[in-house]
């Protein structure tokens, strides 16, 4: 048999609350009805999410509900209409176990619908343990001690909002400011709400609050968000956006810092050979790009360069090495040689594993010790 709540939400005062409930159990009663007769089966469970969940609603709030779908016959349950009496509108939006399985794994801090939705009808109590379970395992992702893996979800976050300020400061159209300077805010705002492990329970009208209650943050975020918001002028909406946008990036970087990152050793299987590509790859170009003047090779060249050392030194316990202090576009071939002096210093990592780097007389030599010729010949 279906179980029903005996209370279908923890209402608070404000409005006309007896209307409002017996509205919201219209609806839901509506929901489980229509389930009964288009697509018996389909529906799993009805939950209250939203400010009618919280206690944080009023006269105008719409109903927000995890309508839980087993499977695609489900979507005929979903419905967007008006209220005219309240000028309320209200989206009965479908929810699949597959979107809760993402939620559970908190890879972004939206996961209210499931962590606090109001279960109000379950089909069978077989799907409050399936839904209990995905609770569980976020549950226990949240509770876990702050890492490395953790760090990288929020940094994932944030560099799509670095993607949209970056689309914000080169566009001219105010309408092309704004949406990047938007989506940039949406990101940070995740993003800060991930590198804290936790989620927001409430919707935007309390944003703020949820966020000023964090403890990895730009000390006047808030304040910063409202400054984007509340420009003037396309500049101004640069300008404050760039100020946000650097003050979150010194909280993240900091919060790296503070990190004990498991690094590998310095040994023979993880740096054998990345020493002969690095000369490979980049060091006959930076002498090539100071005798023909090509400064855009040796510009990239050492991009790519840095981008490797980067990627052996996030995993790798060695030294730091800036690759791009070499880069003096006035004298190419300053930077050719101190590229050869970052080579030098590097060899000194396959010193301390007596790493012994590759080298042959010529290619003969080669194919002996590659063992490619024909013992015939």
């Amino acid at each position: 048999m279906p179980v029903m709540a005996e209370d279908s939400a923890p209402y608070g005062d404000g409005g006309n609350r007896m209307y409002l409930k017996e509205r919201n159990q219209k609806i839901i009663d509506a929901v489980i009805k229509k389930a009964n007769i288009v697509c018996p089966g389909g529906l799993a469970l009805i939950g209250i999410n939203g400010s009618f969940m919280t206690g944080d609603f009023y006269e105008k709030s719409d109903l927000d509900l995890l309508i839980l779908i087993n499977d695609d016959r489900g979507w005929q349950l979903g419905c967007a209409f008006i209220q005219d009496d309240l000028q309320v509108g209200h989206d009965i939006y479908c929810t699949t176990w597959e979107h809760l399985q993402e939620d559970a794994r908190y890879e972004h801090p939206n996961i209210s619908k499931l962590m606090d939705s109001k279960i109000v009808y379950c089909a069978d109590e077989k799907y409050r343990e399936q839904l209990n379970k995905l609770r569980q395992m976020a549950k226990d992702i949240l509770s876990a001690p702050f890492s490395e893996e953790d760090y990288t979800k929020a940094e994932k976050l944030l560099k799509e909002a670095e993607h949209y300020y970056t689309l914000s400061m080169i566009s001219e159209h105010k309408s092309d400011v704004l949406s990047g300077a938007g989506k940039a805010i949406y990101y940070v705002e995740n993003a800060i709400a991930m590198l804290n492990k936790q989620y927001f329970h409430y919707g935007v009208k309390r944003a703020y609050e949820e966020l000023n209650a964090m403890k990895y943050r730009p000390q006047k975020l808030c304040d910063m968000i409202d400054d984007v918001v509340s420009a003037d002028s396309e500049m101004s909406v640069k300008n404050n956006l760039s100020t946000l946008m650097k003050e979150t990036i010194a909280v993240f970087r900091n919060v790296k810092e503070s990190i004990a990152i498991q690094k590998k050793a310095v040994t023979g299987d993880v740096l054998t050979g990345t020493w002969e590509e690095m000369y490979s790859n980049w060091r006959n170009k930076m002498y090539l790009a100071a005798e023909t003047g090509n400064k855009h090779l040796a510009f990239m060249s050492l991009i790519s360069s840095n981008e490797m050392f980067s990627e052996i030194s996030n995993e790798v316990d060695i030294n730091s090495y800036d690759v791009l202090e070499a880069y003096d576009s006035q004298d190419s071939y300053k930077t050719a040689k101190a590229y050869d002096n970052i080579l030098s210093e590097y060899q000194k990592e396959y010193q301390k594993a007596d790493i012994p780097v590759k080298h042959y007389s010529d290619i003969e030599a080669f194919l002996l010790d590659y063992q490619i010729i024909n013992e015939a010949d």
